[in-house]
């Protein structure tokens, strides 16, 4: 395991710990953290956990959003405290983190499921719900995309006078090729 991904392993462990406590204490990570209300056992927090902790915080509605339009048969307010933490912060990297791939999001909160989830189910839900997530992020990015290209050709007609418009006749074929009177 290369440092780098060790070093981002314990970060989204010391996350998970963090934002497990702000639901149980149902205090903002942020407070928690000024105030110094979170264990800090293995010294202070990695660069990268606060960035996930800063960032979960900050877009959590719409994170929350992602969760609830994905989660089958699950209120969020109904999941497992851990197991909404661990997703949270998949879904937070899976959708701002751009050096992350998903598919290591994934694999990362599968992970952490297995050591902190209060069930055996743990593992399973979360790759569920965060396919589907990695679905929905998928068919967005596909079809920002094809907006993207659509854009684009709108854009060049604007820019020429004579889109969608027959060519005109040159000098040599007359204005008979025009539908005028041949001179």
């Amino acid at each position: 395991m290369s440092a780098k991904r060790h070093e981002r392993t314990f970060a989204r462990r010391s996350t998970v710990q963090v934002l497990y406590t702000s639901e149980i204490q149902n205090e903002r990570p942020s407070v928690l953290l000024d105030t110094g209300r979170c264990l800090n056992e293995d010294g202070p927090l990695p660069e990268y956990a606060l960035t996930l902790i800063d960032g979960v915080e900050a877009h959590r509605d719409v994170i929350d959003a992602y969760l609830e339009s994905t989660s089958e048969n699950w209120a969020l307010s109904r999941m497992p405290i851990v197991d909404r933490t661990i997703l949270r912060l998949a879904v937070f990297e899976m959708v701002y983190v751009k050096d992350v791939p998903v598919s290591v999001a994934i694999n990362e909160a599968v992970e952490l499921a297995k050591d902190f989830g209060g069930e055996d189910e743990s593992p399973r839900f979360v790759n569920g719900v965060l396919g589907r997530i990695a679905k929905q992020l998928e068919a967005e990015a596909e079809a920002a995309a094809a907006a993207e290209v659509a854009g684009a050709d709108a854009g060049a007609e604007a820019r020429d006078p004579f889109a969608g418009y027959d060519a005109l006749p040159t000098a040599g074929e007359g204005m008979a090729a025009a539908g005028g009177a041949e001179a």
